[in-house]
């Protein structure tokens, strides 16, 4: 540190000249502005950022304040949005579909499938029925899944398709 000079820098009780107080990373002039000690390192903000700061998992830029954490991974509030709509998803409902995020309006209407019983959206783990049954290429709530013909819940139960429509085992004989 120097001691003489008309500008001087002060920090921690030592003193440097506003032109040799520097950076300790790119070594630019840091001066009056803005730093972060590190040990007995200083860096411009722009090198901290760069060093020390996490980055965001979408756009890869610096998280300089704020952010939030999703499965381990850091994202400015700005870059963690649905695919659909862009609202921000901090502290929202929302889901992911492979490397997408949905808000549940969007997942609703643009990603879930739709029962083929009550034509709603099958949102599991948004609401009532988390199961799901599959047959062939429709789904079904577990709920919706009846007998044609007497209404009997068949979801884990044995069924028959006659003509595309779902029957319980003993309805089929009395058609």
């Amino acid at each position: 540190p120097c001691v003489t000079g008309d500008q001087n820098v002060e920090y921690k009780k030592m003193v440097w000249h506003k032109d040799c107080f520097t950076c300790s990373q790119c070594k630019q002039v840091i001066g009056s502005g803005s730093f972060f000690p590190k040990g007995d390192d200083f860096y411009c903000v722009s090198c901290h950022e760069h060093k020390f700061a996490k980055t965001c998992a979408k756009c890869k830029n610096p998280i300089t304040s704020g952010g939030l954490t999703y499965q381990e991974q850091p994202w400015h509030s700005e870059c963690f949005i649905c695919s659909h709509c862009k609202k921000q998803l901090g502290g929202k409902r929302f889901t992911a579909v492979e490397d997408q995020f949905y808000c549940v309006d969007c997942y609703k209407e643009c990603v879930a499938k739709k029962c083929a019983g009550c034509k709603n959206p099958i949102t599991a783990g948004f609401g009532r029925g988390t199961s799901v049954v599959n047959y062939e290429d429709e789904s079904w709530h577990d709920y919706c899944f009846k007998c044609t013909k007497c209404a009997r819940g068949l979801a884990n139960k044995r069924f028959v398709c006659h003509n595309g429509k779902i029957y319980c085992a003993d309805c089929p004989k009395r058609l």
